[in-house]
């Protein structure tokens, strides 16, 4: 199922660079189309020219510099080993991964010249049976070599940060007995059938998304018939029909085991139903079958309010944009109601059938992500610990009081080999609290970080309720007097406790230890980091110059007292 979000209001067209030694027109075709998800100009090397234009960074086909390289080479074309296996001589392993290493050095070297670089693992070409019983067996069988050129080609590229090795195998069954066009190859060096290329381009599509932070982050499922069979509010929880023997039953629990799988990639999980809220809530709580229970929703809305109103209400209260949210119902009337009030939302058509709900959910391309982290898998967690944030602060009332009780902890570090994958992860997908809304890749943050005059930093956020992980970056350039602030992230996880106010007392005063007599900060508007400019509104004694604002380093600026505020490499805390 693919699925496409909307375009960002102040996206830009991406720039797409083919290269391949066959035909790719039909798939510049498909990348090329109107999806609604993306504006992408689509541009062709010349055919038969990988080799020759990775190898060549001064090559035209670089300029300008392309924000996706796809690298699509046959695996004869890269392999002279291989091609020898395919002409019936007995294949030598350590002679083909030496082909592959040359490949593989090609793609990393030329990995700096994109913001991303893909390239399609290598298939069996459509030459029948192959070696039949042979075919995995050591100088002899496709399909071994075949395994160990893309597994060697994977631990090769392991370290290229923006370099992803893509499953083309599963391209070609989505193109079934149509995968291979031996006629167009003949006629025109056309491979694979347009199935082939239409499933291509779409994981090309998922990939971008990635790559502009506009992966979906929360999905929202409704219960009745859709978390499980039956409506509980009816038949009471006992009666539902979830796990057992019954193969509906089985369904349900495999659809379940599909949201906690999405859950461990730290995909958000939450619930908007029509039903009565301790009916329900006992039935997650206590149903012996239940894969999912209350821990596992960042938040829910379980009441007769209309769904649509509950999702905006839902995603605000876990600081989402609306394009983050995935809407699961089984009830087309609500799914119509919500896809036209909050078009943003993405509602996917759902089968009618619950034993094919696994199937459809582990279609979905939305979720793909370039990179894991440590926070992306305690994200799920930490929804479920700021749930009882709020619950605290309810009880509290004092604002104050509250953010006194939470013992938020921040911690300062320089940016570093260990930390820069998740830097880069959450400049790219911040969007709310963000500065400047600087999209950049692994390599090209830490090229910039690393030039003189540059800092960047990183800040962690943790509590009495628990560690919020890597949550905030920010980056400073010097020029003479002036220290330019670069970027200014914090993740929506740790927004409104004070960490925004503790971040830019610490830059102030670090910005006078490197000699800078002023901060400038740049707020470069987007459609969705007004709360950065409210920050910002309230943080600079004089905000005339909007959106210009400028600090004065020699201006007391106190740390909140709320925050303890640590820098391990120093070995005094900060005062407040």
């Amino acid at each position: 199922m693919t699925d496409q979000p909307p375009v960002a209001g102040n996206a830009r067209t991406l720039r797409c660079l083919l290269l391949s030694d066959f035909n790719t027109q039909v798939l510049a075709n498909h990348l090329a189309a109107d999806r609604g998800d993306l504006a992408l100009t689509v541009d062709s090397a010349d055919y038969g020219q990988v080799a020759q234009v990775l190898a060549d960074p001064a090559h035209g086909a670089w300029l300008p510099r392309p924000d996706c390289t796809v690298a699509w080479a046959r695996a004869a074309a890269v392999s002279p080993a291989f091609a020898g296996l395919l002409a019936g001589d007995r294949c030598r392993t350590d002679e083909l991964l030496a082909d592959v290493d040359a490949y593989a050095a090609l793609l990393a070297g030329a990995a700096g010249r994109c913001r991303m670089l893909l390239a399609p693992a290598w298939v069996a070409p459509a030459s029948g049976r192959g070696r039949g019983p042979l075919d995995y067996r050591d100088g002899h069988g496709i399909q071994i070599a075949l395994a160990r050129m893309n597994v060697r080609l994977s631990e090769q590229l392991q370290d290229c940060d923006n370099v992803l090795v893509l499953d083309a195998q599963r391209w070609l069954l989505a193109g079934g007995e149509r995968a291979h066009s031996p006629k167009m190859w003949f006629m025109g060096k056309v491979p694979y059938g347009a199935e082939v290329f239409a499933a291509a381009a779409a994981d090309i599509r998922a990939a971008l998304r990635a790559l502009q932070g506009h992966s979906r982050k929360l999905v929202v499922v409704d219960l009745d018939d859709t978390l499980w069979g039956g409506v509980v509010g009816d038949v009471g929880w006992q009666a539902l029909v979830l796990g057992g023997h019954h193969h509906a039953g089985e369904a349900f629990t495999a659809f379940q085991d599909e949201l906690g799988l999405l859950k461990k990639r730290g995909v958000v999980l939450a619930i908007a139903s029509k039903n009565t809220e301790a009916v329900a809530l006992e039935a997650i709580d206590q149903h012996p079958e239940m894969r999912l229970r209350r821990g596992d929703f960042a938040g829910w809305r379980i009441n007769w309010s209309d769904k649509a109103a509950n999702i905006a209400d839902l995603a605000a209260e876990l600081r989402l944009g609306l394009d983050s949210v995935v809407f699961i119902d089984d009830n087309p009337v609500e799914r119509e109601r919500v896809r036209s009030a909050l078009p943003d939302v993405l509602v996917p058509d759902w089968p009618r059938d619950p034993m094919l709900y696994a199937h459809a959910l582990r279609g979905m391309d939305c979720f793909d992500a370039l990179h894991f982290t440590a926070e992306d898998a305690d994200r799920a967690e930490a929804y479920a610990r700021e749930r009882v944030r709020r619950d605290a602060r309810a009880r509290v009332g004092d604002i104050a009081s509250w953010l006194r009780g939470l013992g938020t902890t921040v911690t300062v570090e320089p940016l570093s080999a260990a930390n820069l994958q998740r830097t880069a992860q959450l400049l790219n997908k911040t969007n709310q609290m963000n500065l400047r809304t600087r999209r950049m890749a692994v390599a090209e943050f830490a090229a910039w970080a690393a030039m003189p005059g540059h800092h960047a930093w990183t800040f962690r956020v943790s509590d009495r309720f628990g560690d919020s992980g890597l949550t905030g970056i920010a980056s400073l350039a010097i020029d003479g007097a002036d220290a330019v602030l670069a970027d200014f992230v914090l993740s929506c996880r740790v927004m409104g406790r004070q960490v925004e106010e503790a971040m830019l007392a610490w830059l102030l005063a670090q910005a006078q230890r490197l000699g800078a007599r002023r901060v400038v900060a740049d707020f470069v508007a987007s459609d969705r980091n007004q709360p950065c400019l409210e920050v910002f509104m309230r943080s600079v004694p004089d905000a005339r110059e909007a959106p210009r604002f400028t600090f004065d380093t020699g201006r007391p600026c106190p740390l909140p007292e709320s925050i303890t505020l640590l820098e391990p490499g120093r070995a005094e805390e900060m005062d407040a």
